[in-house]
């Protein structure tokens, strides 16, 4: 399974959501305070502790899911690459193989490459990627099932068995585990918190501001975009294949691997 999320469309409205959720939030919490200073005088000695601790824990938090974000990014760049030299390394073992077998597996390992290439580029059409991916699957099994009975064959060498089958092995285990990468996120309890934070945040900063004369809404407004697009970037980062921010350049190692495929 590919991913089934769309950031650009998912995110956006996240992020437009959350824009005008802190608005909101701190205009509720500036009334609020408004209401305090009526009743009370003030808004209080602790509010601003409060406050301070909140934004530090969403700083912490916005921190670590960016890091993570990060590097899952990097990680999916290396594995792309760590297929591609897979693929290339193993398409040189068939060799090894009796002569008369290797055009046939040729031919599937190059229609195995094209599904390979074709699965990432397919995207965002997710169904279209998981359609791809499932004829490479196939397309795995025939060159195995090829592969290994031409190493059985009398006239194979030896010691052929010994470096292709481990080669396929991996190859094709990069591939399932490019596949799985794109389903390693953050639980949605941490998008969740980070929201819930965001929110709570602008009702204390909006409390704390109750005091102040006038409503400076060029500090709410950057306040409210900054927190709304940081979140939609790390949106964006953990689904690198969908959104705007992409890997696909990446791409042309295995390409260029198929280029080199006669």
């Amino acid at each position: 399974m590919l991913e089934v999320v769309n950031p650009a469309v998912f995110g956006s409205m996240i992020a437009i959501g959350l824009f005008a959720g802190v608005l909101l939030s701190l205009r509720a919490g500036r009334m609020l305070g408004e209401r305090a200073i009526r009743r009370h005088g003030s808004v209080g000695s602790t509010i601003g502790s409060l406050e301070a601790a909140v934004f530090a824990l969403l700083g912490l938090l916005i921190a670590f899911t960016f890091s993570g974000a990060l590097q899952r990014f990097d990680a999916r760049r290396v594995q792309a690459v760590q297929e591609a030299n897979a693929v290339g390394s193993t398409y040189s073992y068939i060799d090894l193989l009796p002569a008369s077998a290797q055009p046939k597996i040729r031919d599937a390992f190059r229609a195995y490459v094209d599904a390979r290439i074709a699965t990432y580029r397919a995207l965002p059409d997710v169904k279209g990627a998981q359609a791809v991916l499932a004829l490479s699957k196939e397309l795995q099994d025939e060159i195995w099932g090829d592969a290994m009975a031409a190493v059985r064959r009398k006239d194979a060498n030896p010691g052929a068995v010994i470096v292709i089958a481990p080669a396929l092995q991996d190859m094709f285990s990069l591939a399932t585990a490019r596949v799985a990468a794109t389903q390693i996120h953050p639980p949605p309890i941490i998008y969740a918190m980070l929201i819930a934070l965001s929110l709570v945040a602008g009702l204390l900063a909006g409390y704390q501001s109750a005091g102040e004369k006038g409503y400076a809404w060029i500090h709410k407004i950057a306040f409210a975009a900054i927190v709304s697009l940081t979140v939609y970037v790390i949106l964006d980062i953990e689904y690198p294949r969908l959104g705007f921010i992409r890997i696909d350049a990446i791409d042309h190692f295995l390409v260029d691997v198929r280029a080199g495929m006669k």
